[in-house]
């Protein structure tokens, strides 16, 4: 992803969308990203991106291969 402005003036733009929220790693989201079900692979930032997905029951927009071939997370189209 390019981006066509500093990152921090990105986030702060991106965070100003309706239903758009900044998410903390919490102690829940380390212990399930050590333990989701079914084969993964071992990239410790997608496994915290799909625990934070499953824990909150939200579907992720991604092109990540490795991310939508794992099926026990919910994919937008």
């Amino acid at each position: 992803m390019t981006l066509h402005c500093p990152i921090e003036e990105w986030l702060e733009t991106a965070l100003h969308y309706p239903g758009i929220q900044l998410l903390a790693l919490t102690p829940q989201i380390a212990v399930e990203s050590t333990q989701l079900p079914g084969e993964f692979h071992r990239d410790p930032a997608d496994q915290i991106i799909v625990a934070t997905a499953r824990i909150y029951d939200c579907p992720l927009l991604t092109v990540d291969n490795k991310i939508r071939q794992y099926s026990h997370v919910k994919l937008l189209p």
